[in-house]
């Protein structure tokens, strides 16, 4: 198989957009087939679901929240991710499991290792290829986020919150370093997309 799943992991303000723009048009210019989608969102389904965890207006206790994103995640990948792989395309997804642990599991207290396993459970052991996690200071990450949109429901959470996230994503960087590249999101972006770029084309390589 030629295909690679990629997923890029992050706190708000890291830059994920960003650099995904920029890798997804390298690769289109070397015409490489690759698509992006983003979790939540890539179906119906998907999309119904990321209007929800979006709104304001509502709370939602954290179970809830987790199977929201868990039902989501796996209408997506069976209708959409796995079907591009099947045809060797490179796939960029904005998020996957790593948020969930971070988000969900640390922040949200619903533990770590269970919120794992439930994701492993939800979407049949499918896990990332590569993972690129941009690091990030969350006050710094959450400056450059206030500055483009107006703060969603998680932007507005207590910045404790968002430093148990960066304390996850680091504990998962560490345990996989196989799988996760930690990159320094507050340098630059033609650095963070070069440090990036170079590190995809070690696993294109590797699999074409």
């Amino acid at each position: 198989m030629n295909s690679l799943f990629v997923t890029f992991e992050g706190g708000e303000g890291a830059g994920k957009t960003s650099l995904m723009d920029q890798i997804e048009k390298d690769l289109i210019a070397k015409r490489l087939p690759v698509l992006r989608v983003r979790e939540p969102g890539g179906t119906w389904l998907g999309e119904k679901v990321r209007s929800i965890l979006l709104d304001q207006a509502h709370a939602i206790a954290p179970l809830a929240e987790l199977a929201l994103f868990l039902a989501s995640r796996a209408q997506h990948l069976f209708d959409i991710i796995l079907p591009a792989l099947k045809e060797g395309k490179i796939v960029l997804c904005d998020r996957y499991h790593d948020s969930t642990i971070a988000y969900q599991g640390a922040a949200r207290g619903l533990g770590e290792e269970k919120v794992a396993a439930a994701c492993d459970l939800f979407c049949d052991h499918r896990w990332p290829d590569l993972t690129f996690y941009l690091d990030i200071d969350p006050k710094i990450g959450l400056e450059r986020a206030s500055k483009v949109r107006e703060k969603d429901r998680i932007e507005q959470e207590a910045i404790a919150f968002h430093e148990t996230i960066r304390k996850s994503y680091l504990k998962c960087a560490r345990a996989d370093t196989k799988r996760i590249c930690v990159i320094d999101a507050s340098l630059p972006p033609e650095q963070v997309f070069t440090h990036a770029r170079a590190l995809l084309d070690q696993r294109l390589h590797h699999v074409r």
